[in-house]
C-alpha cells in the first residue's frame, strides 16, 4: 500500500489559486499569505508529493503537464473543505441541524402551534423532531438526553441537572356534570382527573384542598379530550386548562388554580443555538401575548 503524502488544506487551496488568479501575488492574497509564503508552501507541497509542479516560461511559472492529477486533487479537497465550512457555520448559527422538542399537548395545540410554524419558516433547513407527550415523561427524556428542549408544566420539585424559566401562566377552572347543583367546594366530586403521575393533577389536587373540596378520583387520563367525555356522560366533576375545555361550562367563574409553563433545558448542556433560536421565539410569544 503506498503511503498517503502529508498534505495540507493550505497547501492545495495555493495550487488551485495559481492557477485561476492573474498573478501569484494576487493568488496569495486570496488565501491570505504573503507571496513569500506561497511559494514556499508551493515547493513543500511538491516536495511532499514528488512530483514537478511548476515550469519556466521565460519569467514566469506555468504548471507542469505532469501536475493534472494533483490540481484535480486539490480542486476537489478545497471545494469539500469549503462546503464543509459553510455547513458549520450555518451549524453554529442555527441555520442548520437537529432540534429534538418535547411538547405537552396544549403547548403544541393551542399555545404555540403559530412559534413552530414560525420557527420552520426561518429555519427551513433544521430537521425539527417533536414529541407530545405528559410533562412527566418529557422531563425524563430530557434528564437520559433523548430531546434537546422541553416545553411542560413547571416539575412540583427541582429536578437534578434541569434548568427551567417561565413562558406563561395557565389558569386551571373547575368544570361540573349537565344538570349537576353547584353547592360549595366540599360538595364538590367525584372526579375524573389525569393521573397520579401528571404535574397539572398535583396542582389540582393542592388547590381543591385548600378550598375544602375532596379529591375522590375515580377515573383517570392524559387526554383532556377524554376527561371532558367523561364529564358530558355524568360520571364526575375535572379541572381544566380554559384552552382544553371545550365546551364544558364553568362550575364557577374564577379559576381554582393556574399552572405555570415552562421551557426546560439541561443544565451544561453543549451550546445549541438551534434550540436559542426557539426560546427567542417563545420568549417574543409570551411577551406579545402579555
Amino acid at each position: 500500500m503506498a503511503v498517503l503524502p502529508n498534505l495540507t488544506v493550505q497547501q492545495l487551496e495555493s495550487l488551485v489559486a495559481v492557477t485561476s488568479a492573474p498573478t501569484w501575488a494576487e493568488a496569495a492574497a486570496q488565501v491570505g499569505v504573503t507571496q513569500s509564503a506561497l511559494s514556499q508552501g508551493l515547493a513543500e507541497l511538491e516536495r511532499r508529493v514528488g512530483v514537478a509542479l511548476f515550469e519556466r516560461q521565460g519569467r514566469r511559472r506555468v504548471l507542469s503537464s505532469s501536475a493534472g492529477p494533483v490540481l484535480a486533487h486539490a480542486q476537489s479537497v478545497v471545494a469539500s473543505t469549503r462546503d464543509l465550512a459553510t455547513w458549520a457555520e450555518r451549524h453554529r448559527s442555527g441555520d442548520e441541524g437537529t432540534l429534538r422538542l418535547g411538547l405537552i399537548d396544549a403547548a403544541a395545540v393551542h399555545y404555540y402551534p403559530r412559534v413552530l410554524r414560525r420557527f420552520r419558516e426561518v429555519r427551513r433547513t433544521v430537521e425539527l423532531r417533536l414529541t407530545v407527550a405528559p410533562s412527566e415523561p418529557l422531563i425524563a427524556d430530557l434528564v437520559r438526553s433523548a430531546l434537546d428542549l422541553v416545553v411542560c408544566v413547571e416539575p412540583p420539585t427541582p429536578v437534578d441537572g434541569i434548568e427551567w424559566s417561565p413562558l406563561r401562566r395557565d389558569e386551571l377552572t373547575v368544570y361540573a356534570p349537565p344538570h349537576v347543583g353547584i353547592g360549595p367546594p366540599r360538595s364538590w366530586g367525584p372526579w375524573v382527573s389525569f393521573p397520579a403521575s401528571s404535574h397539572t393533577r398535583a396542582v389540582i389536587m393542592s388547590a381543591l384542598r385548600e378550598l375544602g373540596a375532596t379529591f375522590d378520583v375515580v377515573a383517570e387520563s392524559h387526554q383532556p379530550e377524554v376527561l371532558r367525555e367523561m364529564v358530558a356522560l355524568g360520571m364526575g366533576w375535572t379541572v381544566l386548562p380554559i384552552a382544553q375545555a371545550g365546551g364544558l361550562k364553568p362550575a364557577r367563574a374564577k379559576p381554582v388554580a393556574e399552572r405555570r409553563l415552562v421551557v426546560a433545558r439541561r443544565i451544561g448542556a453543549a451550546p445549541h443555538p438551534i434550540a436559542d433560536s426557539l426560546i427567542a421565539l417563545l420568549d417574543a410569544h409570551a411577551s406579545s401575548a402579555q
